[in-house]
């Protein structure tokens, strides 16, 4: 019998927030997904696994008949119990440590609102927790890497970028002994907020073990997050509801712009700055600017995905002030424009068309440069090159050309701030 098996577990569904982001007058956690309520999910899912014991669903004091509703059939098993919560996110916590099993070594604290949590998550921080001398570990939970660029940021504006090395990204379901975490819970000042719950352990001084997290244990948050969960689902359907349901529930709002630009070479020689890298050549591109086709290219397109304009529009060449002007600012100002519209940019693709310089040498200095102009993480940029065959100006070497196209996600209207105690 595996370790998993042998284990004793409450499971800690915490239902009991508002949900305010996500609008309209049903929670989300009560909302259909995938063919029945988001809540109905995870706590299938615990009573699916072998370690489990017992399952503690949180609800807000008047969404209890809701809740008991929102699972269904599994209200009738006897290992599932539905409480009362409190106004806050620890309190809902108190109020689930407070019906964990007394034989339960281990007591697991999940967020409804992940409605998607896969069988090896459970059973991998069980397995951190009962290894063979990881009885110093107090506690476990799922991580996912940090790809993006992090940035800080005051009043709109940058103020400095923090290195991603050593972050990550925090999941549930958090995993603890029960005894340690009851001990911690009754000792903290109730007056001062806790987000997570790994936070008393950390305070506490206690080893935390990680597992790999999972990109399906995505939070819903936002409308647009029922279309994101169910394509890392796999399901393409349209969630099933009422028509107030569905409407709460757009298809995310993506755009796709493209982008083109040519430049000659002049009579001057190299280097030639090509997606924002210099290259050794023994000629010059010819331009207004500093020629960079590559960047100008990947400009178009975002100002495309946009439906604002072009490069020439923002950076008019009749105006002195470009001449010479390096290219880089440009895409910046492109990625600025995203933020202020509230797009993120989810992918930049970008093919040079040329004979010469050759482009494989630069490809990935070329990326980690355009990754950093536009703010995102270099595994969404792509850099192609190719010739045409010694056809057109191109193929007779008397320029370069880029195509390029940008995908964006634009975020929907309502960001209001979450008042959600499901953590």
């Amino acid at each position: 019998m595996t370790a998993a098996a042998k284990a004793r577990l409450t499971a800690i569904i915490v239902a009991a927030g508002g949900g305010t982001r996500m609008g309209g007058e049903v929670e989300k956690q009560f909302r259909l997904f995938a063919g029945k309520p988001v809540l109905a999910h995870s706590v299938e899912a615990f009573l699916q696994h072998p370690a489990t014991e017992r399952v503690v669903v949180v609800a807000a004091e008047t969404r209890m008949d809701t809740a008991k509703a929102a699972i269904g059939d599994l209200a009738g098993d006897e290992r599932v119990l539905i409480t009362a919560g409190g106004d806050r996110r620890q309190d809902s916590v108190r109020a689930g440590l407070a019906l964990a099993a007394d034989d339960a070594a281990l007591v697991a604290i999940h967020d409804a609102a992940r409605p998607l949590l896969p069988q090896g998550i459970i059973t991998g921080l069980v397995a951190a927790m009962e290894e063979s001398g990881a009885h110093d570990i107090m506690a476990a939970l799922p991580v996912l890497p940090v790809t993006d660029t992090l940035k800080s940021v005051k009043d709109d504006r940058v103020t400095g970028t923090t290195p991603r090395a050593g972050l990550g990204r925090a999941q549930t379901p958090q995993i603890f002994r029960r005894a340690h975490l009851q001990a911690l819970y009754e000792s903290h000042d109730n007056g001062s907020e806790i987000t997570d719950d790994i936070q008393l352990v950390e305070a506490d001084g206690g080893r935390i073990a990680t597992i790999a997290g999972d990109e399906r244990l995505w939070k819903l948050t936002a409308p647009r997050d029922f279309a994101i969960l169910s394509a890392l689902a796999g399901d393409n359907t349209v969630p099933e509801g009422t028509a107030q349901m569905e409407a709460q529930t757009p298809v995310p709002d993506i755009r796709t712009g493209t982008g083109f630009d040519v430049h000659k070479f002049g009579d001057g020689s190299g280097p030639v700055m090509l997606a924002g890298v210099s290259i050794p050549h023994d000629r010059s591109l010819a331009a207004h600017s500093d020629g960079d086709v590559g960047l100008h290219a990947l400009c178009d397109a975002i100002f495309g995905a946009l439906a604002d304009g072009d490069i020439g529009s923002h950076f008019p060449p009749s105006e002195a002030r470009w001449k010479d002007a390096e290219s880089g600012q440009f895409l910046s100002f492109a990625a600025e424009r995203c933020a202020a519209r509230g797009a993120t940019i989810l992918n930049l693709d970008l093919t040079l068309i040329c004979e010469r310089p050759k482009i494989r040498p630069h490809r990935d200095a070329m990326r980690e440069r355009v990754a950093a102009l536009a703010g995102i993480s270099v595994d969404r940029v792509a850099v192609k090159a190719t010739t045409s065959e010694g056809l057109g100006f191109t193929g007779r070497g008397e320029g370069i050309a880029a195509q390029a196209s940008a995908t964006l996600l634009f975020a929907p209207a309502n960001t209001d701030g979450d008042a959600d105690g499901s953590g």
